[in-house]
C-alpha cells in the first residue's frame, strides 16, 4: 500500500496524493471508502481548493506546482496530452500520429500517468469506445474515466456502482 501525503475526497472515488517538497508528484484513484486526512498541509489544502473549482467548472485550470516523473518519451506524450481541451477527447490513434508514434505506445503512456486529472489521460479514447484506463480494461479505472468525460462535456455525471459498494456496506 503506498503512503499518501493526503487523502482528498473526490465525487467519484478518494484521491491519495505525493508530494515531493512543495510539488505534487503523485495523484491515485482510490476507492471511495477509504478514509480521508483530517488534518491537510498548505500543499493539500490548494490541491483541494483547485480539485473543488474543477468539479464545479471542468475547464478550470487547475493551478497547482506538479512535478510527473518518466520517461522522456512519457513525457512527451504527457505534455501532449495537456493540450487536449475538456469536454473535446482524442483518440489514442490521432495522438499517435501527431507525435510520430504508435497508438499502443500513447496507450502505455497514458496508462503510467503518475498525475490523472491534472495530466488528462482520461481524454484519450479508442476510435471506437472508451479506450482502456490506468492500464485497465474494464472495471473501476474506467468508472473514474467515464465519469471524468460526462463531467467533462457537461453530461450528468454517471453513478459507479463499483466504487460506491463499499461505502453502502
Amino acid at each position: 500500500m503506498s503512503t499518501y501525503d493526503a487523502i482528498l475526497p473526490a465525487p467519484m472515488c478518494s484521491l491519495g496524493v505525493r508530494f515531493t517538497g512543495d510539488a505534487l508528484t503523485r495523484l491515485d484513484f482510490l476507492p471511495a471508502d477509504t478514509c480521508g486526512s483530517t488534518r491537510l498541509d498548505p500543499r493539500a489544502r490548494q490541491l483541494v481548493h483547485e480539485l473543488d473549482a474543477y468539479w464545479h467548472n471542468p475547464t478550470h485550470p487547475i493551478d497547482v506546482l506538479f512535478v510527473p516523473q518518466g520517461t522522456p518519451f512519457q513525457l512527451r506524450v504527457w505534455h501532449a496530452l495537456m493540450a487536449i481541451p475538456a469536454g473535446q477527447p482524442a483518440t489514442y490513434g490521432v495522438l499517435a500520429k501527431r507525435l510520430g508514434t504508435a497508438a499502443r505506445a500513447v496507450g502505455q503512456a497514458c496508462g503510467s500517468n503518475p498525475l490523472p486529472i491534472l495530466i488528462p489521460c482520461h481524454r484519450v479514447v479508442a476510435a471506437s469506445g472508451l479506450g482502456g484506463f490506468m492500464h485497465a480494461s474494464s472495471g473501476a479505472p474506467l468508472d473514474v474515466k467515464t465519469w471524468l468525460l460526462a463531467h467533462e462535456r457537461g453530461a450528468p455525471s454517471p453513478t459507479l456502482p463499483r466504487l460506491r459498494e463499499k461505502t453502502q456496506a
